[in-house]
């Protein structure tokens, strides 16, 4: 199997087709200082029909366009960063990169959603994984049923990038139009809100750039 600009389409991360697109993690981690890698803790879900950003009128359209993608500033202090990756792994390129965390964010949402072990296995790190695994367990064992759907992806950029060696890590802030609620046993929504709502995450992955293994793994999610 081949990797195509650090993020292979082809390896599992990206080869699992989600078949809805679900809710969103809201794991709230806090800013990181310099490289280190922040805790996660379990996705945390809104205050009950209270929406986490502004309201959008109507519905999305049934196709809606490509997100904008960021690339920063070669000449920036982050874009230097990202060279610096290139020169350890000449198959990163940001621009595929950030095609690839938009689709692993999709896979990610609904696997969480559905309390899709199996695929959330390869794609978190450790930490995260237990993280995930703690709550969609609550979720069972409560009753509770996940609604969500993103009808739109608004933009996609790269926010941070780290280099430790030949651990890179990347962080993409992810704005999305979505729907996402909880309901109970009962099937009454207990949290969230039916309306669609923009919402911003900021997402870390991380990888080994010297390792053959060319899998970005999410080892953080918060709020912006």
């Amino acid at each position: 199997m081949g990797a195509t600009g650090g993020f292979p389409i082809d390896l599992v991360l990206f080869g699992m087709i989600a078949a809805f697109l679900v809710l969103r993690l809201r794991s709230i981690l806090g800013r990181r200082t310099g490289y280190e890698r922040p805790p996660m803790q379990p996705p945390q879900q809104p205050a009950p029909g209270v929406a986490t950003g502004p309201v959008i009128e109507g519905r999305a359209e049934p196709t809606p366009p490509a997100p904008a993608r960021a690339v920063p500033d070669p000449a920036s202090p982050l874009g230097q960063t990202l060279a610096r990756m290139q020169g350890i792994d000449r198959n990163f390129d940001p621009a595929r990169f950030l095609d690839g965390a938009d689709k692993a964010f999709s896979m990610i949402v609904a696997a969480f959603a559905h309390g899709d072990r199996n695929t959330l296995r390869p794609l978190l790190s450790d930490e995260t994984y237990r993280g995930f695994d703690q709550a969609i367990a609550a979720r069972e064992t409560a009753g509770q049923q996940q609604v969500a759907e993103i009808r739109g992806m608004e933009n996609v950029a790269i926010e941070d990038a780290g280099l430790r060696g030949s651990i890179a890590d990347v962080t993409v802030r992810f704005v999305s139009d979505q729907i996402s609620l909880t309901r109970d046993a009962q099937g009454r929504i207990e949290m969230g809100t039916d309306a669609v709502t923009e919402i911003t995450d900021l997402w870390t992955f991380e990888r080994d750039l010297a390792a053959q293994d060319p899998t970005w793994r999410l080892v953080g999610a918060r709020s912006a």
